[in-house]
């Protein structure tokens, strides 16, 4: 579910779990809870890129 989720699955794993979520709704569900994590995700990335940026800039 996470790698889906983050978009990490080959094409072929991809296809195969996009097909089995069209009948889950399990895994809809779980789908949808963890749809903000990839955006999370980018924002620690990028707060801690610039974290690292303002501790190289000379004071």
């Amino acid at each position: 579910m996470a790698a889906f989720a983050l978009g990490v699955l080959d094409e072929e794993d991809h296809e195969a779990f996009h097909r089995h979520l069209m009948t889950c709704e399990e895994c809809q569900v779980e789908l949808r809870e963890l749809g903000e994590v990839p955006g999370l995700l980018d924002a620690v990335k990028r707060d801690r890129s610039n974290a690292l940026d303002d501790d190289r800039t000379p004071h």
